[in-house]
């Protein structure tokens, strides 16, 4: 059974940092991309960032570029976003997502999600 385990949310204060983690079981980790995608109070889903099976590339949407990096550590089944300086507007849920062989955009599991607020 594939599962995969967000962790890392918070509240935060503007500017500051958060490290977010995805566990990762029930399939071979190394052999696929993954990504990260939010979800913002009244909004639908964001794609944040994605990473190829062996961390090689890395995508980011604009609205994050040069704040956040994605990274995987496929020793450890381990997936992480760190989010450096954070604005309100990234409070969302953020979830990790497995995406399929020929990944274009669509997924076929996800996390249960991480709450991340940016809030003074």
């Amino acid at each position: 059974e594939v599962q995969l385990v967000e962790s890392g949310g918070g509240l935060v204060q503007p500017g500051g940092s958060l490290r977010l983690s995805c566990a990762a079981s029930g399939f071979t980790f190394g052999s696929y991309g993954m990504s990260w995608v939010r979800q913002a109070p009244g909004k639908g889903p964001e794609w944040v960032s994605h990473i190829n099976n062996v961390g090689g590339a890395a995508y980011y949407a604009d609205s994050v570029k040069g704040r956040f990096t994605i990274s995987r550590d496929n020793a450890k089944n381990t997936l992480h976003l760190q989010l450096n300086s954070l604005k309100p507007e990234d409070t969302a849920v953020y979830y990790c997502a497995k995406a399929p062989p020929g990944w274009g955009g669509a997924y076929d599991y996800w996390g249960q999600g991480t709450q991340v607020t940016v809030s003074s």
